[in-house]
């Protein structure tokens, strides 16, 4: 059985958030969430909490063993861009990128 949760609009880069993904896809939550816990960077705190989510949502189903689960996938997408302008010299303005993220945690049975 597949659990999926999802954040979407989180306000970082989805390239800084995928250096995190590849660390702990594949692994059992557990050991991710352990994995992801000591990691410095601002995304491991945003992909632990999308995978804890996804263990409450799996602990909602009766037969679904939460010891037994997997990271099956970990998908980052890039949401809306926001574009601002900062001043710049000569009365110029140059265009500053504030990028978002949707990040989607799929769990699965090991068995699978």
């Amino acid at each position: 059985m597949q659990v999926k949760a999802v954040a979407r609009y989180v306000r970082i880069s989805p390239q800084k958030v995928r250096l995190i993904v590849d660390a702990v896809k594949g692994k059992p939550v557990e050991k991710a969430l352990a994995t992801v816990q000591f990691m410095p960077q601002k995304a491991a705190g945003i992909v632990e909490k999308v995978l804890r989510s996804a263990v409450a949502n799996a602990d909602q189903y009766s037969d679904v063993d939460i010891d037994e689960l997997v990271v099956g996938n970990l998908i980052v997408d890039a949401g809306p861009t926001f574009k601002r302008f900062r001043a710049r010299a000569r009365g110029r303005g140059t265009r500053i990128l504030k990028r978002t993220s949707h990040v989607t945690v799929i769990l699965t049975d090991s068995a699978l």
